[in-house]
């Protein structure tokens, strides 16, 4: 790898408003903060906060209550990251909350953290679709150049950025085609759209069911892929994924979380103990085995509850 693809938020960075609240609380009369905001404590090292979120759609009689007082924390794991998967059946806001944190969603009420920072409209979170999102009438160097250049950085500089990051997700050979099917395939597509993400250096990843439209064996292929990048980063990156392949959210995840419906809640967590560094070896093991089972099993008892 010829350079690393995350870049972590330094601590200086984390305001102060969320430092002080690991200090001792004052009166909650002299404070500005909200009482949800006050009763949910934000650790300023945390990498995701998503706090009392709720979502309300009101078109549906009744109306139909997505989530209710929801609250998640996903931690800042140093030295080594983390790749989490959320999980659940369709419908439960698996996707929902990939929104919120990229800032393409807003919840009925409720708040979203980054870094301890309240997000804004300002914050720009990356995130991999599964259709494809390539701009077809441009080159694979065109599309991942782009972010850089909407971000002002000189086009020379900006092209010089794209080849390594194309370099990165293996498709040096290809800078100079069309990014459309079928001159490209399914698989190589999904390259040039994790390397466009990857290309202006997010803190965090987001991806939802990313590789659902690709073949079984292309699928595992770019697995091994997403790995490598996620293990090759020299700080700790965090990657949040959707997928409704149990086998493939063991085969990436250093932790699993899944969501029951009607409000969703997370009904488990599962941490997934396999070597840091994977390949497809990985998934013959007897502990693989174990944990695709245990997911299963525990994805389907969701399933004969009706929730």
């Amino acid at each position: 790898m010829k350079r690393n693809v995350f870049q972590k938020q330094d601590d200086s960075e984390v305001p102060v408003t969320a430092q002080a609240k690991a200090e001792p609380e004052t009166d909650a009369s002299d404070s500005n903060e909200s009482p949800a905001e006050q009763a949910h404590f934000i650790p300023a090292g945390d990498v995701v906060n998503l706090v009392n979120i709720n979502q309300i759609y009101t078109d549906h009689t009744p109306p139909n209550v997505v989530f209710k007082d929801f609250n998640l924390d996903i931690k800042d794991i140093k030295t080594q990251g983390q790749f989490i998967t959320i999980m659940g059946k369709s419908g439960c806001g698996k996707s929902t909350l990939l929104r919120y944190i990229s800032g393409l969603q807003e919840p009925t009420s409720g708040d979203i953290y980054i870094y301890g920072k309240k997000r804004t409209d300002k914050d720009r979170i990356p995130m991999v679709f599964q259709q494809y999102t390539s701009f077809e009438w441009k080159t694979v160097l065109q599309n991942v150049a782009l972010p850089l250049i909407l971000k002002g950085v000189p086009k020379n500089e900006a092209n010089e950025k794209a080849m390594d990051m194309i370099e990165i997700v293996g498709l040096a050979g290809h800078e100079k085609k069309w990014a459309k099917y079928p001159i490209l395939s399914g698989g190589q597509l999904q390259r040039v759209a994790i390397a466009r993400n990857l290309v202006v250096n997010p803190q965090i990843l987001l991806m939802d069911e990313p590789f659902g439209a690709l073949d079984t064996v292309t699928r595992k292929q770019i697995q091994v892929f997403l790995r490598s990048i996620f293990e090759n980063a020299k700080i700790d990156p965090t990657v949040i994924f959707v997928t409704h392949s149990e086998s493939e959210a063991v085969f990436l995840s250093t932790d699993i979380y899944i969501l029951d419906s009607g409000p969703a809640t997370i009904r488990h967590q599962m941490k997934i103990d396999l070597p840091q560094k994977r390949d497809d070896s990985v998934r013959y093991s007897a502990v693989f085995t174990d944990y695709v089972n245990k997911l299963g099993s525990l994805l389907e008892d969701l399933k004969k509850e009706g929730r």
